[in-house]
């Protein structure tokens, strides 16, 4: 992966306050062009955001477009290509490590390390966007999965006190799997509860090892991290060889029989939809750990922002991440749309029992996103890690097959692009 020198440009950035200062370019304004994904920031947001940066920056004009997540991996290659390339692009934390394999994106390393705190970002948005020791993405939010619970069906089966450790979990869900309800709803290929499951044991899905990347789903913490998702599953009737998609998992907690579900808050919205009567009647806590009042690894999803090189206006972008980076912004973004801030130290500026519940997740050690090689979307696409899944549930040898898909996740990452 090449680096870039640093651009001249950089000596006009402000020391003063991150979105106090601007960049001049003459005597024309400049529009920064920022392609952010649809439904993550709220119009109020983007409203307050433009209205406050350009006042404080009034030799520059933002314009926003807005994109669907379908078919973005396509037209975002086709920016870093030349096509209307924009200045700023939010891209998924999992997606930095193939755009940037193609060279066409701005090392942000020096700004990272300089101006944005680095050293504080949650690793789950932080180690996707770092590729061989250079930045590439710079964290803009994160939104991971809690436990979301019945209150009532908790009631009715005299738990009182939430699960602290992943022991305690497993007893709790036992006393509440009675009377024809459901302990838990955890369909059997839910790889990104798997993969937290794994990082608490200190286990990989796959590592890098003098240059190629190697399935590691047969290593002795990732065996036990299975055997975990095994004895937690059998504590419901979610299928074994249907992910949380097939059925929706919240459609089937909201008919009221299910006393806990492993999803994002963001749930809650098509839980109460399908059953409004379940209002007022929803905890969160964190997914436990292995070890009392420590929460569990967990999946970190969200997104970077990247910078094509072939953006026009690359010094006025970096100061627009900068200030979409910022504390104020941060703050302001988390609690509007009700994400993790990029910052383990800002977890505590969000409020409300989901969000307190998700951001401690997302700061527990071993929380992080999938493995950032460039290769790994090609896994995904059909996904041998569910089938392995399945196979164990359904009473296969755990340590065959384990070896089996981690030589496949190998061949995988191995293949040339």
């Amino acid at each position: 992966m090449r680096s870039r020198p640093v651009p001249i440009s950089v000596a006009l950035v402000c020391l003063a306050s991150l979105t106090g200062c601007g960049v001049i370019s003459g005597s024309d304004k400049t529009t920064v062009k920022i392609w952010l994904m649809k439904d993550s920031a709220s119009d109020e947001f983007i409203e307050r955001f433009t209205k406050a940066y350009e006042r404080d920056n009034p030799s520059v004009d933002l314009t926003f477009a807005f994109q669907d997540w379908v078919g973005i991996g396509k037209k975002v290659n086709a920016a870093l290509e030349g096509t209307d390339t924009p200045d700023v692009i939010e891209v998924g934390n999992t997606q930095v490590a193939q755009y940037a394999e193609t060279d066409a994106l701005t090392d942000l390393t020096v700004e990272s390390t300089r101006d944005l705190g680095q050293e504080d970002w949650l690793p789950g948005l932080a180690d996707p966007g770092n590729i061989d020791g250079a930045q590439y993405g710079i964290p803009w939010y994160a939104a991971n999965r809690v436990v979301i619970y019945n209150k009532d069906l908790f009631r009715e089966a005299g738990v009182t006190d939430l699960p602290t450790n992943q022991e305690e979990w497993i007893n709790t869900t036992k006393k509440l799997n009675k009377g024809g309800n459901q302990g838990i709803y955890l369909p059997g290929q839910d790889w990104y509860v798997f993969a937290g499951f794994v990082w608490e044991e200190g286990g990989e899905l796959a590592v890098e090892r003098s240059g190629s990347w190697q399935g590691e789903l047969d290593s002795p913490a990732a065996l036990k991290g299975m055997k975990f998702y095994q004895e937690l599953q059998a504590l419901g009737r979610g299928p074994k060889n249907r992910d949380e998609r097939n059925p929706k998992q919240a459609e089937v907690f909201a008919k009221g029989d299910v006393a806990q579900l492993i999803d994002t808050p963001g749930a809650t919205a098509q839980i109460l939809k399908a059953n409004p009567a379940l209002k007022g009647k929803l905890g969160y806590f964190a997914i436990p750990g292995k070890e009392s009042d420590k929460p569990g690894a967990v999946f970190t999803g969200g997104s970077d922002l990247i910078i094509p090189d072939k953006a026009k206006n690359r010094a006025e972008a970096v100061e627009v991440i900068k200030a979409l980076a910022s504390e104020k912004w941060q703050t302001d973004l988390a609690r509007t749309m009700n994400y993790v801030p990029n910052k383990k130290s800002l977890g505590n500026v969000v409020s409300g029992e989901s969000n307190m519940a998700m951001a401690r997740g997302a700061g527990a050690p071993g929380s992080k996103a999938t493995p950032n090689s460039p290769r790994w979307a090609n896994v995904e696409l059909d996904n041998p890690i569910k089938r392995y899944m399945t196979e164990v549930l359904q009473g296969g040898d755990i340590e065959r097959n384990a070896q089996q898909v981690s030589d496949e996740i190998t061949k995988t990452l191995s293949a040339t692009l």
